[in-house]
């Protein structure tokens, strides 16, 4: 296929969900990047954005050559590979360890493995970079996001040839249907990445505040209604030291990440079934869903958009003043260290409101390794990256199993089920001990189901970012929420159109 990135207009060229995180960096032109990091989200659900132009790529190389980290790997044979991810530090030293065990066990084969690693806005910068130079890595990651266009660019290699039907079978039902495209939808035809990860958004709650407030704790398979949910909030929202002023809440939220697990748990979808037309402005469910998220706020059972743009709510729950915050499979760990969170916590699910299915829904991501189209060598790239994302002794590592560090959860169903409960239940894995909270939501069940964003589906993220960024002005006071949602429909549509426009160009 012939790569078009100088001659239109390209989305998605990172969309990322990931145990460190989630990004999105869209390429609305040859020249411009926007990327979204939850990090930012959770401290300041108003400034998520940072923006940068590819007239800056070659400084941008620069930097990112700072901030990257090499390690060269050698062999007896006479193959290359450049692998060039992004990770926390934590991270790479589990997974330079399994990349040290691949070049030994294809010493024969291999001549070099350079293993890059950077950080996550630092690859997206290179990334654009690499695709304008034509230089593409042999081994780097996509998103659900980004298989569309990466695809349609001729960026990468169909793995059908290279990884067997078992291997595939292994990992969660999710990560074998999310990173398959058969040039039309996603979800069917061709496989083009293997996870490195699946995640998912629960629900966390503080034990500690619940005993203090003389509290049953959340069952964990009876998610609360929504009216349940606000009688609880209603009962840990409490001016502890008698000054007039609240400061503990029920919850805290970030409209950009935490606020849809509210909303699709009543059943709230925002585009149509072929993801041409937004439906916000006369959609019954998510105006019910919407006025129940924002009176939280209104009602004084959150921190107020002036106390969350002062210290956001993360922040918040570390320090104990919230009793409900969102908890991705990438923070466990955090919230499992004493230092960083020393209060007893467990995993809930997310309300249940009146016009769903009765059951909890949230959102989940994942991040995958790929092989460029390019590589000379297909079949060796193919082969590491199902060590990374499939080696049982590297899932095992990665999970905390053998490590008692858990950087994520095993990809494979069998060793989740399995071993990695196991060694939670006996100690050995710090983790909630309601992890079938997560399962439930991975797997689906009569209490949980999970699934992608439908901004995964489409081109690109660009038509949900006006309803996620006005919602403060309804939580203010300053719109109501039908109005609102007469407001932004028109915005919302417009930018899909945009998006469904790229993507016509891309596949033409």
């Amino acid at each position: 296929m012939k790569k078009k990135f100088l001659g239109i207009a390209m989305a998605s060229i990172l969309g990322l969900s990931t145990v460190a995180g989630c990004a999105t960096t869209t390429v609305e032109e040859a020249g411009e990047t926007e990327a979204d990091t939850q990090a930012a989200t959770e401290e300041n659900a108003d400034t998520a954005e940072a923006t940068s132009d590819n007239a800056d790529a070659a400084e941008a190389t620069e930097e990112a050559a700072d901030e990257s980290s090499s390690l060269s790997m050698t062999g007896n044979g006479d193959k290359t590979l450049h692998v060039f991810l992004y990770m926390q530090e934590h991270e790479k030293n589990i997974y330079e360890g399994l990349v040290k065990q691949f070049v030994e066990e294809h010493k024969d084969e291999i001549k070099e493995v350079v293993f890059e690693v950077t950080t996550q806005d630092e690859y997206n910068q290179k990334m654009i970079a690499n695709m304008t130079a034509n230089d593409m890595p042999d081994v780097f990651y996509v998103g659900p996001a980004a298989v569309r266009s990466y695809v349609d660019n001729g960026y990468i290699l169909p793995l059908d040839d290279y990884v067997d039907a078992e291997t595939i079978g292994s990992v969660w039902g999710t990560t074998q249907t999310i990173y398959r495209y058969d040039g039309s939808k996603i979800g069917e035809g061709s496989l083009y990445a293997l996870p490195k990860d699946l995640s998912c958004f629960a629900f966390a709650y503080n034990k500690d505040l619940f005993d203090a407030a003389g509290l049953d704790y959340p069952d964990p398979n009876k998610p609360y209604t929504y009216d349940e949910f606000t009688k609880v909030c209603e009962a840990l929202t409490i001016d502890k030291d008698g000054d007039g002023e609240v400061d503990q809440w029920g919850v805290a939220n970030a409209d950009q990440w935490g606020m849809t697990p509210f909303l699709y748990s009543n059943g709230v979808k925002f585009l149509n079934d072929d993801m041409t037309k937004v439906n916000v402005a006369n959609n019954e469910q998510l105006k019910e869903a919407l006025t129940f998220y924002t009176d939280l706020t209104k009602n004084g059972l959150t921190p107020s958009v002036e106390q969350d743009t002062a210290l956001g709510g993360y922040q918040r729950w570390l320090d104990g003043q919230v009793a409900f915050y969102a908890c991705g499979t990438w923070d466990v760990a955090a919230f499992m260290d004493k230092a960083t969170f020393p209060y007893n916590w467990d995993l809930c699910g997310w309300p249940v409101g009146p016009s769903g299915d009765g059951r909890s829904h949230t959102w989940m991501g994942s991040v995958g390794y790929c092989v460029s189209a390019t590589t000379e060598n297909p079949d060796l790239s193919a082969q590491l990256i199902a060590k990374l994302s499939t080696d049982v002794d590297g899932q095992k590592a990665v999970s905390g199993i053998t490590t008692g560090a858990s950087i994520q959860l095993p990809n494979i169903t069998e060793l989740a089920y399995g071993e990695f409960k196991d060694a939670v239940n006996d100690g050995t894995v710090p983790y909630a001990s309601n992890v079938d909270v997560i399962f439930g939501y991975f797997d689906g069940n009569d209490n949980y189901d999970a699934a992608l964003q439908e901004f995964d589906y489409t081109y690109n993220a660009e038509w949900w970012t006006p309803f996620w960024s006005g919602v403060f002005n309804i939580k203010n006071g300053d719109i109501t929420v039908e109005d609102f949602l007469q407001q932004v429909e028109p915005e919302m549509q417009e930018a899909l159109d945009e998006a469904i426009e790229l993507q016509n160009s891309a596949t033409k």
